[in-house]
């Protein structure tokens, strides 16, 4: 059972309650915490300067790390320009909130809209994401600190965005398997920053798949691709779940594989 490279980490709701309570609970098991920020309106729902000293002493009493996920409510790839540079200035405004944090990366999404079908619509989409990555970079110190997440569209169209703005990525592996993207072409030798790992599982069994679910409804044949890649990962591995029901799962499936995993909470 070979060692594991990776940090090990997981999401700051777990338990039904605010993220100091679940830092507390899951720090000591972990190695790093998923702050999710999906929410920026109103300003009362994200963390308060005081939640901010506290999360930092709580990284200090547990060695422990923390990646943001930025918030998924404003979009940087918006059909108005107006809207666009609403998200930039609240993008800016969450990442400057949490910089006492020193996160190894705040992971971002870029939305498309499903019904695209075209070259035409793609390329706009491209346009208007260049356009509200410039008026974010340009006002980042290091735009490393980005890692843009492989969503439901074919990650490629995220490839040139990295390099092009010199933005991490964070590969989603859960979003990989359920719409049936090429984990090998994601992770080849493009050179790219992968800071973090989402790791989820998917259930296929009903009409529709359903993911972020415990690891454990994962073929063998998603599982065995699954931990190929992670035997040489040197990053942050996230369960990106959303109770302790499929995050305990999660743990036993790779605990299977790897040594140094804690198997119940």
């Amino acid at each position: 059972m070979p060692n594991r490279l990776f940090k090990l980490g997981t999401t700051s709701f777990i338990y039904p309650d605010h993220i100091i309570p679940n830092v507390r609970k899951l720090g000591v098991f972990f190695d790093e915490i998923e702050l999710l920020v999906f929410e920026s309106i109103p300003s009362g729902v994200l963390p308060s300067k005081s939640d901010i000293r506290e999360l930092e002493c709580l990284s200090k009493n547990l060695d422990l790390s923390y990646n943001i996920h930025l918030p998924t409510d404003i979009s940087l790839t918006d059909s108005s320009a107006r809207q666009r540079a609403v998200a930039v200035d609240t993008l800016l405004r969450v990442i400057q909130l949490l910089a006492p944090l020193n996160p190894t990366t705040y992971t971002l999404h870029l939305p498309m809209d499903k019904g695209f079908s075209t070259p035409g619509e793609f390329d706009a989409w491209d346009k208007r994401a260049r356009k509200g990555l410039e008026l974010l970079v340009s006002r980042l110190v290091d735009p490393g600190i980005l890692s843009l997440e492989t969503l439901w569209y074919y990650p490629g169209c995220l490839q040139n965005l990295v390099k092009d703005f010199n933005l991490s990525l964070c590969i989603d592996m859960g979003h990989h398997f359920k719409y049936d993207h090429d984990l090998r072409t994601s992770f080849g030798g493009h050179g790219y920053n992968i800071p973090v790992v989402h790791l989820h599982g998917v259930d296929f069994s009903g009409p529709t798949p359903k993911d972020h679910v415990g690891l454990d409804s994962l073929s063998d044949d998603m599982f065995q691709l699954t931990t190929k890649f992670l035997s040489t990962y040197e990053g942050t591995v996230s369960l990106e779940v959303f109770n302790l029901k499929n995050l305990n799962r999660s743990l036993v499936k790779l605990s299977s594989i790897f040594s140094n995993i804690p198997t119940m909470l």
